[in-house]
């Protein structure tokens, strides 16, 4: 049973698309009516249950996504390889922890905007903070839109790997690109492998099934492997390595004898040399391919020798599973995958070992139960009146019996019960397994209490142990209190850390008096209104007073009082060129006072901002491009405001024909209005 479907994952939405999702659930979900004259209780659950229920939405939406996606950790060795081959693990980790993040995130922010609208004290203020909430959490969503597109496409990959089981029957075919490996799944299983004359067209991993012996056997085709250091290796090299590292499997290494693949022998070998260790505890044998085109025996003495070698490792497979080193059938095989000579035999010589390989291991194990259904007891039937009975040793028999005098002596608990009265009379004691010094103490009476005190609490084995612990970290401290004394004192200092010193503590010094000169100036205070200043103690002749008896001049700071006070008139403006008209330049008398009376227009009245003008911040470039956004803003609305429509959610579809228009006689009289 595949024990792994990752076809079942749910599709994860991109950003934006899951902000509408859960926005237009929301709004299906939640009532969508309120008016004014509601309580104001009323008002506050009903946004309440908004930014609740969407904030449910996203958890159970992020938490599918965080369960469904498989844990590196906790699946299969081979499973957690090949993901992190293909996708890198540390990639997957991240982008499902912002995941997680996002998910506390949104909950916190749905915590606080709660607790905020228990408090919310109109319909405005509530509002407010439901769409403050729910853009928070939109925002959240928007900032994790990468990681949800990342996430997208491992599932989509996820969905297209094969469906491998890492722990039944399986059978790996491993060797350099095209060797025959695709050819020979194609003549075994089912599947339909691309087959081309090129190196690398298997790029992934792909899986068969075969029969043998009435069970399913799980055949695996790997892409073709370089011989080259294990870092410069592509994805698909390491799909290989990672199947051959993690899967229990009977493992056939290809070898093309004719050399039509692009590689010799020698390099063919190199290869099973460097990857040799992948082998180990596995059923290995050598199948020699395109024999067609090249027999075994017409190889070179070279050749020969490097595969007597490679058959010699492959040898040493056999003996580590219990075999005899003389057992050479099964280790060795050729075959010719385009006239199918030999096939057969390498597949059932695979499922062979792979099946002798598994009963061994259950032998072993203690889940013997398991196998008994392949085990079968002959019953002989005598064929004469003669007996023939067992010959079992002497020192067989002995053991026997010295076995059940032990069984027998001993006692358990039920048979003390029986013999001592039976349940209800007898009573177990647990101090018979103390173990002690002396047996003699096992039954003493510990007393508990003694003068009033728990003894037990002034019992510890320990003590000694703890105290020159204590002693020795009470050292530790002291020795780093001494080394971290510090003292600004002057006499551990030089000269010129002290004058430095000096310095910055006049520096922090005048620091502190500017600060407060700072606050405690006319412009940091309020202004105290007229209607609280009834006892007429804030004056201009009283701070005239202050002022003069400080020996500063009180006439600015009390016209400054005054010009605040008053608002400012047209004639003060003309009064103050008035003023200075001695030092100003004979001008025409009309002139002048046309320039004033502009003048004081100004200072009195503040002109308007163009429309056209722009303002720091809206975001638009010139005044040109802010012409042609009114112009469009007011273009869009042109078709709104002819239907009448108070605004882009008014939906309101009114009555074409009213009744009282359309129905009944025509009476006499104009038809006008109709």
């Amino acid at each position: 049973m595949v024990q792994y479907n990752f076809k079942k994952i749910t599709v994860v939405p991109n950003g934006k698309d899951f902000v509408d999702i859960i926005l237009s659930r929301t709004q299906r979900q939640t009532p969508t009516v309120v008016h004014k004259g509601y309580a104001i209780s009323r008002l506050r659950q009903f946004y309440m249950r908004k930014v609740k229920y969407t904030q449910q939405n996203f958890h159970e939406k992020l938490s599918t996504i965080i369960e469904e996606f498989p844990r590196l950790d906790d699946i299969h060795p081979f499973y957690g390889d090949l993901l992190h081959v293909l996708y890198n693990k540390d990639h997957y980790k991240l982008a499902l922890g912002q995941i997680n993040t996002a998910r506390n995130l949104i909950s916190k922010i749905a915590k606080d905007y709660v607790k905020l609208l228990k408090y919310g004290d109109s319909l405005y203020r509530c509002k407010s903070l439901k769409v403050a909430a729910l853009g928070r959490m939109c925002t959240v969503i928007k900032r994790i839109g990468p990681s949800l597109a990342y996430l997208e496409q491992i599932r989509q990959h996820m969905a297209r790997l094969p469906s491998i089981d890492p722990n039944t029957r399986t059978i790996l075919i491993c060797g350099y690109p095209n060797v025959g490996k695709s050819s020979f799944m194609n003549k075994i299983t089912r599947a339909d492998v691309d087959v081309q004359p090129y190196a690398f067209t298997t790029k992934s991993l792909f899986v068969g099934h075969t029969d043998y012996k009435y069970l399913r056997y799980q055949v695996i085709d790997t892409p073709g492997i370089l011989d080259r250091p294990f870092e410069d290796r592509n994805i698909i090299e390491m799909c290989s390595i990672t199947a051959l590292a993690h899967l229990r499997a009977a493992v056939l290494f290809f070898l093309d004898m004719s050399g039509s693949c692009g590689y010799s022998i020698a390099q063919q070998a190199a290869l099973f040399q460097s990857i040799k260790s992948l082998f180990l505890n596995k059923p290995l044998i050598i199948v020699c391919n395109k024999t067609d085109l090249q027999p075994l025996d017409g190889i070179s003495e070279e050749d020969r020798k490097l595969i007597n070698e490679i058959k010699a490792e492959a040898m040493k497979t056999v003996i580590g599973q219990g075999g005899e080193p003389t057992d050479e059938e099964g280790v060795l095989l050729t075959m010719s995958t385009l006239t199918e000579d030999g096939v057969i035999a390498v597949k059932n010589a695979a499922c062979e070992r792979l099946l002798n390989q598994r009963v061994e291991l259950k032998m072993k194990s203690k889940k013997i139960n398991d196998c008994l259904n392949r085990f079968h007891v002959a019953l002989p039937k005598p064929r004469d009146q003669k007996e023939r009975p067992p010959c079992i040793p002497q020192a067989v028999l002995e053991a026997k019996a010295k076995q059940v005098a032990e069984e027998m002596k001993r006692k358990t608990e039920k048979d003390l019960e029986e013999e001592n009265g039976g349940a209800g009379v007898y009573s177990a004691s647990l101090k018979k397994h103390y173990l002690l010094a002396n047996d003699e103490w096992k039954e003493d009476i510990l007393p508990e209490i003694l003068d009033g005190h728990n003894v037990y609490d002034f019992i510890d084995p320990d003590i000694l142990l703890r105290l020159e612990e204590l002693e020795r970290e009470e050292g530790l401290r002291q020795a780093e209190e001494e080394g971290d004394e510090f003292e600004m004192d002057g006499e551990e200092l030089s000269p010129e850390e002290q004058e430095a010193l000096a310095e910055i503590r006049k520096k922090k010094n005048f620091l502190i008096q500017q600060h407060r000169m700072k606050k405690s100036t006319a412009e940091s205070r309020p202004i105290v209104p007229r209607k609280f200043d009834t006892d007429r103690k804030f004056t201009t002749e009283r701070m005239g007073r202050q002022l003069s008896s400080l020996g500063l001049d009180p006439s600015l700071a009390i016209k400054r009082a005054r010009s605040k006070s008053r608002g400012r008139k047209r004639e003060r403006s003309v009064d103050s060129g008035e003023a200075d008209g001695g030092d100003a330049m004979d001008i025409d008398g009309n002139q002048a006072s046309k320039k004033l009376r502009l003048r004081s227009a100004s200072r009195s009245r503040s002109r308007s901002r163009p429309p056209s003008e722009v303002v720091p911040g809206e975001g638009l470039k010139d005044s040109a491009q802010k012409i042609k956004a009114i112009k469009l803003a007011k273009k869009s609305v042109k078709k709104r405001n002819k239907n009448a429509r108070r605004g882009e959610a008014d939906r309101v579809i009114p009555t074409l024909k009213p009744k009282h228009l359309f129905s009944g006689k025509r009476s006499i009289g104009k038809t006008q209005r109709r």
